[in-house]
């Protein structure tokens, strides 16, 4: 999550069911964030458990498809409401209903037209799918049918991008507050041939088995990655600001973030990294060529732009469909103005519309990793992948890609230093070795919806649960009988001289002892 950290706490195996404040101790936020963590992982393993991958409720059951077929407009899908479970993640169909506004008396005529209770392919809330793109439209089914699925995952939300984040009563000049982390669902469209199906028309079975084996391989990470921090050759030529035999030489705590930029394999993989986290946004007023006016500059000299700074120019848009752009590099700064001049215009389409909440996010690599008295040319801005060697960030960083790798855009590693230590917190062996880790994120889920036909032949690909509760069953006459007889007993020693005995007891002990 791109979020102002000190680090990230929570791991599963470790099997913590809550986190313990203690009186008089420093409150952290990787304390409150783990119980978070906690929360959710107890709550969607308890769903998943239950629900199996993926489910709604029968009577509520979310993501029902339908193909309409465009005679004189573009194909679409209907997305009906509903709620639908995807490993134990809630994903909620339904369309808020629009706000009724007060009359307006001097209006010839009022709008009263409602919009549909569903969503389409092209309108869902985090799909942003364009139709010019020719990538985004949907298969002809009359050529080949195709599987309708949701893909899941999370994102952090700022108040760069959700100005209602921000209490107005802090005032412009303070930072904003907490962050949101916002669960994304986008319904999409897959060919057969993905699905390595041979069968021309294959069945629900046959299609939710081919489904599964697909969200295996797209689930399972592909790339890995080791840090450590290593003393630099330089460092005898820092000032006395750390220790002179830490290996971490920043000045400060930080939590490290190294991103992949450009997906594919690894000749083709870009990464970028951030001090921050990627948590340093600035809200975007207006566009102008190169020119990019800023809501704020920064708050202070760490968390503000300097000329050579490399950012990325994006919106929610972008950053749902998880598409890398180009890395712009800032030329120049109009303080008075808070405008700043990139290296070149963004992206045609890209924060152009201001309920898409444009922003700027800073990284802080500059010219690559510098290794071996070279220094490595950037790609699209992005630092190009190297696998198989150290290289280093910066303030004796080194991080290591694993060979082999296949990257995902949007998939991050995230890599605490501390001053106190003169290092970085990083799992290893007993012989100190980094071990290979896969990324922290993104975690992809994927859910099939239906296999489309043809118009208005859609195959409900779902799964369905019903409600746990039911009614308690009425006893048999036997436990009643057993119970009234119980009861009766319990009056008779209540009112009965003989040591507390009922009738029917006492009866049956005489005739034993006459036996003896």
């Amino acid at each position: 999550m791109h979020a102002d950290l000190s680090r990230s706490t929570f791991r599963p195996e470790r099997h913590y069911s809550a986190v313990i404040a203690q009186q008089g101790r420093v409150q952290l936020d990787a304390d409150t964030n783990e119980q978070t963590a906690i929360q959710l992982h107890q709550a969607r393993a308890l769903a998943a458990d239950l629900i199996g991958p993926h489910g709604g409720p029968r009577d509520a059951a979310g993501f029902r498809i339908e193909y309409v077929g465009g005679r004189h407009d573009i194909d679409t899908l209907f997305i009906h409401g509903g709620r639908y479970y995807v490993d134990g993640i809630l994903c909620d169909a339904d369309r808020p209903a629009p706000g009724v506004p007060v009359p307006d008396e001097d209006a010839e005529e009022q709008d009263t037209t409602a919009p549909p209770a569903y969503w389409t392919y092209w309108d869902q809330p985090d799909g942003f799918r364009d139709p010019e793109h020719p990538g985004d439209r949907l298969p002809s089914p009359a050529q080949s049918p195709f599987v309708v699925y949701l893909k899941v995952w999370e994102r952090a939300v700022s108040a760069a991008e959700d100005p209602a984040l921000r209490e107005v009563a802090l005032g412009a000049a303070l930072p904003d507050t907490a962050a949101r982390v916002k669960v994304v669902w986008q319904v999409l469209p897959l060919s057969l041939a993905a699905l390595e199906t041979e069968d021309a028309d294959p069945s629900k079975e046959v299609v939710r088995a081919a489904f599964t084996r697909w969200a295996q391989r797209q689930s399972a990470p592909a790339a890995r990655l080791a840090a450590r921090s290593e003393r630099p050759d330089h460092a005898d030529e820092d000032p006395c600001l750390v220790r002179p035999d830490a290996r971490y030489r920043g000045p400060e705590n930080q939590l490290y973030r190294v991103e992949v930029h450009a997906g594919g394999e690894a000749k083709d993989a870009t990464f970028k990294w951030s001090r921050e986290n990627g948590s340093v946004v600035f809200a975007v007023d207006e566009l102008d060529g190169t020119w990019v006016q800023l809501a704020s500059l920064g708050h202070d000299d760490k968390l503000d732009l300097d000329v050579g700074d490399r950012v990325e120019f994006t919106d929610t848009a972008y950053a749902s469909r998880l598409e890398p752009l180009p890395l712009l590099r800032v030329e120049e700064l109009d303080l008075p103005g808070r405008r700043v001049r990139l290296s070149a215009e963004p992206e045609p389409g890209v924060g152009r519309l201001p309920h898409l909440h444009p922003f700027l996010r800073r990284w802080d690599h500059q010219e690559g990793p510098r290794r071996k008295g070279r220094t490595t040319s950037l790609k699209g801005g992005a630092v190009p992948v190297d696998e198989g060697e150290w290289l280093p960030l910066e303030d004796g960083v080194e991080v290591y890609f694993a060979k082999g790798g296949t990257y995902r855009t949007g998939d991050h590693w995230i890599i605490p230093a501390r001053t106190a230590t003169g290092g970085v917190e990083w799992p290893a062996d007993p012989a100190r070795r980094p071990l290979l880790q896969g990324p922290a994120g993104i975690a992809r889920h994927f859910a099939p919806l239906a296999l489309v036909k043809g118009e208005e032949s859609a195959v409900d690909l779902r799964l369905a649960f019903g409600p746990l509760a039911s009614s308690i069953p009425a006893a048999d006459e036997a436990t009643l009988a057993a119970e009234e007889q119980a009861r009766r007993e319990e009056r008779a020693a209540e009112t009965d001289p003989s040591g507390g005995r009922s009738q029917t007891t006492a009866e049956a002990e005489d005739a034993v002892e006459g036996d003896e």
